[in-house]
């Protein structure tokens, strides 16, 4: 979304967003030190909700215990969206934070207005590299190192196991989108209203299965799946439809995932598309109910899938020291130790190779081999466009989809054509 047109043409809505920023702040004084002078305070936006959040909040009340010259007030914000809308309106009013997780496509819009630290002052190569080069395709901007990875994520294929087995299905899960069909068929029960498959029209799993079907998203800054590779998912979607396999929840934005997870939950639908995030707290909720597979999003033409969730990304507009500071809590969050800690409690990815190795993450691996296949699944990672206003160019994109998907007699090409269209009207206009 292109927030700073947004807010320079409604006053009225960057004052009530400035005003909730506000009221979240922690109100750092001038000097950035607390009541007793001797510490560096910084602001630390972390749209992170539930088991992720408390994980996460742990941390930094960890780090906080940990270092007497720093303390990091943790605010959550709801969700990436709310705390993007919230970023921008806080860099007009320079009441932003030190620190935030930013979600990855976001980071286009934000470094290409210079409100992101170059962190490579910060971070050498060698740091750098550390982390797994499907997860650094969207840390660079411009040859900036503007994001380090941590609540990284893949989409993944969630598998009711006791559905699938009831239905004489390997659990282990279908591994092409002809076999995804035939799960989808053998687990429906329209008499009991319950479906094989569901999945939220997210742009996530759009790219996925473009990218499955040999094509790309963009060229450049033009938009490059106006053809059969872009029209795949859309005629996928439509024939299972049709046939009464799969559901479309009903919700924008992430109201319509938690209508697939609760459906999954409740044992109303057999196969999900959802976040590898969302692995420790599905396994929660349907303990005593029915036993989880996870397998890789199943391939077209090939596997391939697109990496998600957020960067920690350093704001510009802080003192040196707070800079500094920053970059002290970021190394801290991002060592081993940590990321198996975040990992292991959330089912977000471990975003390093020796966190991957580690004694805990391999026993867990072997007892819960579900964690394991978003981490093998990454071998197949394909970077996400780095352009300004990404966001809103796909909600476009998918206002034609969902369209085309209420009315299953649409012509795909056509669907296809009016959503790219949209999508390269946002492009050209904020990437001028």
């Amino acid at each position: 979304m292109n927030f700073k047109r947004k807010i320079a043409t409604g006053l009225a809505i960057t004052l009530l967003v400035s005003s909730l920023v506000g009221c979240s702040s922690s109100n750092k004084s001038g000097d950035s030190a607390d009541a007793s002078g001797s510490a560096t305070t910084i602001d630390f936006w972390a749209p992170l909700g539930g088991t992720n959040g408390e994980t996460a909040q742990k941390m930094v009340d960890q780090f906080n215990s940990e270092h007497e010259d720093i303390k990091v007030n943790m605010l959550k914000q709801k969700d990436y969206y709310e705390n993007a809308t919230k970023l921008q309106a806080a860099l007009t009013s320079k009441d932003q934070p030190d620190v935030t997780l930013l979600e990855i496509t976001q980071t286009g819009t934000f470094a290409s207005e210079n409100a992101l630290v170059d962190m490579s002052n910060y971070f050498d190569k060698t740091y750098q590299e550390r982390f797994f080069p499907g997860l650094l395709t969207n840390s660079y901007y411009e040859n900036k190192f503007v994001g380090v990875p941590f609540n990284r994520s893949t989409p993944i294929l969630y598998i009711n196991k006791d559905m699938a087995t009831k239905a004489g299905l390997d659990p282990a899960g279908p591994k092409t989108w002809d076999e995804l069909k035939e799960y989808a068929t053998k687990m429906t029960n329209k008499s009991e209203e319950i479906y094989g498959f569901e999945t939220p029209i997210d742009i996530w799993f759009y790219e996925a299965m473009v990218m499955q079907s040999g094509g790309e998203i963009t060229n450049g800054k033009k938009v490059a799946f106006n053809n059969e590779s872009g029209q795949a998912p859309v005629k996928f979607w439509q024939e299972m439809m049709k046939e009464g396999v799969m559901k479309m929840p009903p919700g924008e934005d992430y109201n319509a995932w938690d209508v697939a997870k609760q459906d999954f939950v409740n044992g109303k639908v057999g196969m999900i598309f959802t976040s590898t995030a969302d692995l420790a707290g599905l396994i929660q909720q349907t303990e005593g109910k029915f036993e989880i597979s996870t397998a890789f999003l199943p391939e077209n033409q090939k596997y391939a899938t697109p990496t998600g969730g957020a960067n920690l990304a350093m704001l510009e507009g802080g003192t040196d020291e707070e800079k500094e500071a920053s970059a002290e809590f970021i190394k801290w969050m991002t060592e081993t130790d940590r990321i198996v800690e975040f990992s292991s409690s959330t089912g977000y990815l471990p975003t390093t190779e020796d966190a991957t190795n580690s004694e805990k993450l391999q026993t867990l691996y072997k007892e819960k081999p579900q964690y394991k296949v978003a981490t093998d699944q990454l071998q197949y990672a394909v970077a996400l466009p780095m352009l300004s206003g990404y966001k809103e160019a796909t909600d476009k994109l998918m206002d034609e989809i969902k369209k085309g998907l209420t009315d299953l007699n649409s012509n795909p090409k056509d669907i296809v054509e009016k959503g790219t269209s949209a999508m390269q009207a946002v492009i050209d206009k904020t990437n001028k």
